[in-house]
């Protein structure tokens, strides 16, 4: 099939076709702020399908959103050491508080005698400020646990970015939790973990591997990093989303402590957990193909478009009916939810030109509605994940699409973990594990014994650009759990680990 594009397939370039499509589609362009992006409408409605759909999972399983200042101050990144060392690097920081006009009348400076007493660091994550704000919340056991959730924006210093899945200030969800026990603690790492699973499967439907990061890889002041791992076309992986057990380390940076029922005074345990606007470009980099975005049915903002054909006449009767149609494939329903219908009513554009840009664009089922086919009582409609098109009644319609839109999710997870499936190979010898990663591309999912040394992890980083994705939770095949020789160093290894090139 041609391009939609009309400059790059993925074949010739998975990047530059990234790139292009989440422009031309209209879901983000770069703004004048170097490193951030502008998230125009119909990228931002999938984000809220995401967040409506993450935010319903959150409050399943017990948890509150609230809301913590974007500004924290910078005495607080220097209370628990392993963390400030993580981010220092990608901190952007507020030294002064009012700018003046220039004397030489060039426009604004920043004036000098504002420059504030403690610097302010604009949020990279939140467990700093979050954590000296529980110590005034938490007295007792029974104060908790503590299940709070925060949807916001923060910014990490990124000197190369990419729409989406790296840019310097980002849309995320942050879950910071506290308890009374470590095992309190570890079940609710493990459930948030579960339910990033969950919806990256049943709603991004992007089949996912879960396990610990290496310490190399872990979160910067966590005891241990839960982390699902997605594979897109290209071959590359993706870390979709992180579920941190933080243990006792931040409780003990800010002094949170709490009376458990001996009466005795101990630190708190403390979890953080967080998906981010990568979601979208993990969706768009798994499904979507040359001719523009496929996008699984319950995080399209449009499911259903209906093109209505005709002039003068025809067209006012056209519409009339097309209207009354999308009431009828609304109020029918999909996946408990009315279904997201658009009756392209633009004037300028070509009925061809139409049906190009909702390809462009992602709806998963185009009708095409004439004189003609109000005449004979069936129209015309194609499936975007298929190819072609076919004929429906107009009385069938509600269900064709309930049917159509059901089975399009299903299909694109089902391709999703073929793909996957296909892309994963086990290598034993380093001479078999650098022929793999030979060139730049991606390369699947590689499973191979590592010896645990954060030494090792770096040699083979440096040597191949391949890191440690995961130490899986499960075994993915039979044996992948049981003990080998390292694939570098040959000395002893536990179990297979998912090596991967990653974005």
């Amino acid at each position: 099939m041609g391009s939609n594009l009309g400059v790059t397939s993925r074949d010739q370039d998975y990047s530059a076709w990234y790139n292009e499509l989440v422009e031309k589609a209209g879901l983000a362009e770069h703004s004048a702020t170097r490193g951030c992006m502008v998230i125009k409408p119909h990228g931002y409605a999938i984000w809220e399908l995401m967040q409506r759909a993450l935010d319903d999972m959150f409050k399943e399983t017990g948890h509150e959103n609230a809301y913590f200042p974007l500004l924290v101050p910078k005495s607080f990144m220097s209370r628990e050491a392993e963390h400030v060392e993580g981010f220092a690097k990608e901190c952007a920081v507020v030294t002064h508080y009012r700018l003046k006009n220039a004397e030489d009348g060039s426009g604004v400076t920043v004036d000098p005698t504002a420059k504030l007493e403690e610097e302010y660091i604009i949020r990279p994550t939140s467990e700093t400020i979050i954590w000296n704000t529980y110590k005034g919340w938490i007295q007792s056991y029974r104060d908790l646990p503590i299940l709070i959730n925060q949807w916001a924006n923060v910014m990490r210093w990124e000197r190369r970015t990419r729409l989406f899945l790296r840019t310097a200030e980002f849309l995320w969800q942050e879950g910071h939790t506290a308890h009374a026990t470590w095992d309190e603690a570890e079940e609710e790492a493990r459930t948030m973990l579960d339910v990033y699973r969950r919806f990256a499967e049943d709603f991004m439907a992007v089949p996912v591997l879960t396990g610990t990061k290496s310490e190399g890889e872990k979160f910067a002041g966590a005891e241990h990093t839960y982390c699902i791992e997605a594979l897109v076309q290209d071959g590359r992986a993706i870390q979709a989303g992180t579920s941190h057990h933080l243990g006792q380390n931040f409780a003990k940076a800010f002094d949170v402590k709490f009376q458990n029922k001996e009466g005795e005074l101990e630190h708190v345990y403390a979890t953080s957990w967080g998906v981010s606007t990568r979601l979208i470009g993990t969706v768009i980099m798994a499904h979507s193909d040359d001719r523009g975005l496929v996008l699984p049915p319950r995080l399209a903002p449009v499911q259903v478009v209906i093109v209505p054909i005709g002039k003068g006449e025809d067209r006012d009767r056209v519409i009339a009916a097309a209207d009354e149609l999308a009431d009828k494939i609304k109020t029918a329903g999909w996946d408990g939810v009315r279904v997201r219908v658009k009756v392209d009513k633009r004037e300028k554009e070509s009925p061809g030109f139409k049906f190009n840009d909702w390809e462009l664009k992602g709806a998963c089922v185009r009708v095409e509605l004439g004189p003609r086919d109000l005449d004979s009582g069936a129209c015309p409609a194609a499936i975007r994940h298929r190819e072609g098109k076919e004929t429906v009644a107009l009385a069938d319609l509600p269900s064709y699409v309930n049917q159509a839109l059901t089975g399009m999710q299903s299909d694109l997870y089902a391709a999703a973990m073929e793909r996957r499936v296909a892309s994963t190979q086990r290598v034993d010898t380093w001479a078999e594990f650098e022929k793999v990663f030979e060139g730049e591309g991606g390369a699947g999912f590689v499973l191979a014994h590592w010896d645990g040394t954060t030494e090792t992890e770096d040699a083979i980083a440096e040597k191949t650009k391949a890191t440690i994705r995961c130490i899986p939770l499960n075994p993915l095949e039979p044996g992948d759990d049981e003990p080998g020789v390292c694939v570098l160093t040959g000395k002893p290894s536990k179990q297979r680990v998912v090596f991967a090139r990653a974005y």
